[in-house]
């Protein structure tokens, strides 16, 4: 088969998932009532409706590729299948504190991994139903229509979107110079609090970059796609293209903007590695 008729053929799934799940999140959205909250841990919430949506977005992959590998936010399947060539990255609610708060800015986002590769993938903002999709080669779409990251040439005038690092607030320090560096070159900073959409809004050119830390695979398995088929950089705050799905930590934009980013990020760049370094050493504890 053509891959990228293979794509297009994972993108189709990706879609009609993602949109499944969309419906529930709009229905419940608009009847607080029936969303029942609770914490996994200090600053990160779960409803039903997330659990609720990750059901939906595996029994759709499930029915068409039986046995592929499911890493979800919420809960995975066919975890054991080390073999399966294909894995599915699933967000069934990105922005899960927006949808408790009525506040109308999340997503649902669904990347697929071929053989280790990125190949294909969707973020779905329910609300305003815009679908953002991008497979491998083929560049990135907007509701079918084609997008690009913007030609800015610095960060001067620029909109940047950033976040902090609620989850890990050992960072803060660094972080917080990262992004007052940031603020003193462009124009300003959006901080929206659903990354897959931050990310998705670069690829549209609708911001000019994004950095951000602390993330995990399901918040930019699609959205990196997204911006790099759009034709933008995406790597991880050191500048390598290959090593933001183990940090966490990714900073994205055109070429020029990505590249103006890292400057900000450099300065404390050696005490946020040398943290994420003892963090990652820990976990393997």
């Amino acid at each position: 088969m053509n891959p990228h008729h293979q794509y297009r053929a994972y993108l189709n799934i990706a879609v009609k998932a993602a949109r499944s799940a969309g419906r529930l999140i709009v229905r419940n959205f608009e009847n607080a009532d029936t969303v029942q909250v609770s914490e996994k841990n200090k600053d990160d919430l779960v409803t039903n409706i997330d659990r609720e949506c990750q059901r939906t977005i595996a029994e759709t992959i499930l029915h068409f590729y039986p046995e592929d590998r499911i890493t979800g936010e919420e809960n995975s399947a066919n975890t054991e299948n080390v073999s399966a060539e294909r894995e599915w990255i699933v967000d069934p609610i990105d922005g899960t504190t927006n949808f408790v708060k009525g506040i109308p800015h999340v997503a649902v986002s669904i990347g697929v991994k071929f053989r280790g590769e990125t190949v294909a993938g969707c973020v779905y903002d329910p609300i305003l139903d815009e679908l953002f999709t991008a497979e491998k080669g083929s560049g990135a779409q907007l509701n079918d229509r084609k997008i690009h990251v913007s030609n800015r040439q610095s960060l001067n005038g620029t909109i940047i979107a950033v976040s902090y690092p609620h989850r890990k607030r050992q960072y803060l320090d660094e972080y917080r110079d990262m992004m007052n560096r940031a603020f003193d070159r462009c124009a300003d900073l959006r901080r929206m609090g659903t990354a897959s959409l931050d990310l998705a809004y670069v690829a549209a050119g609708r911001l000019d970059g994004y950095f951000e830390a602390c993330l995990y695979p399901w918040d930019f398995a699609a959205g990196e796609l997204l911006v790099r088929e759009a034709g933008g950089f995406v790597t991880d705050f050191s500048g390598d293209k290959d090593a933001f799905y183990k940090s966490g930590a990714i900073v994205c934009g055109s070429p020029h903007v990505h590249k103006a980013l890292l400057d900000c990020i450099a300065p404390d760049l050696k005490s946020f590695s040398k943290k994420l370094e003892e963090e990652l050493k820990a976990k393997e504890k």
